[in-house]
């Protein structure tokens, strides 16, 4: 039965995958700031792409982040709204692990691999993986928000591969692969997403969908005006 994975955190991404994991249809969308806009109608066209109604989808997988707020909050809340309605279960997967995952499909096993994708305000989310086999990774920093120059300098990361759109924005992250965007290490890859859920799931671990914001949204309401009495 088909599964639906959809992440927002960067680019706008939905793919249809069957209980193999094979794709059954998958779309894009580079335009980080019309998530509201393009998700809903980007949804409708895979599963229209594939043949396949929303009544037949064993559950939704969604990237957690982290992400910006806005964007982040769309996917996740159609992704909670659409499996409610189904009554399917949502599952939750931080998507750095799915750009990780991409890379470990490149990368030999005991390879180190740092993620970083762009936060804006000249920082980026970054969280540092093992390769253990393709499509398999240990975390071993969880996601973190922070200034490129000080990922740089965390011991941590020493020797690591350096994948992520942030790494391409910001140099001082290390030496970046060229060909990052033909390999899918650039945005988080929804295909990916599903294969770490059900690899997750299969072991028993939890997969929540609470987001992972790492900071305050860009917008805050203003304060309240103070009442000046005369």
């Amino acid at each position: 039965m088909p599964v639906l994975a959809l992440d927002t955190s960067a680019a706008v991404a939905v793919a249809l995958l069957d209980d193999s994991g094979a794709v059954l249809a998958a779309r894009s969308d580079d335009q980080p700031r019309h998530h509201a806009e393009l998700l809903a109608p980007m949804v409708a066209a895979v599963l229209a792409d594939a043949g396949v109604d929303r009544t037949d989808l064993t559950s939704v997988v969604v990237g957690t982040g982290p992400a910006p707020f806005t964007g982040l909050r769309v996917g996740l809340v159609t992704a909670r709204t659409l499996a409610l309605a189904l009554g399917v279960p949502a599952l939750g997967v931080p998507s750095l692990d799915a750009i990780g995952a991409s890379a470990s499909r490149v990368l030999a096993p005991g390879s180190t691999v740092l993620v970083a994708t762009d936060a804006r305000r000249r920082e980026v989310y970054w969280s540092l993986y093992r390769v253990t086999g393709p499509g398999e990774v240990d975390v071993l920093v969880a996601p973190e928000v922070a200034a490129p120059a000080d990922v740089a300098a965390d011991e941590r990361v020493a020797g690591a591969a350096v994948v992520g759109r942030g790494a391409l924005l910001h140099p001082v992250l290390g030496v970046a692969d060229p060909d990052l965007d033909a390999h899918g290490l650039l945005d988080p890859d929804p295909v990916e997403l599903a294969a770490l859920a059900r690899l997750r799931a299969s072991r028993g671990a939890e997969l929540p969908t609470a987001p992972l914001y790492l900071r305050r949204p860009d917008a805050v309401p203003s304060a309240a005006r103070k009442r000046v009495l005369g």
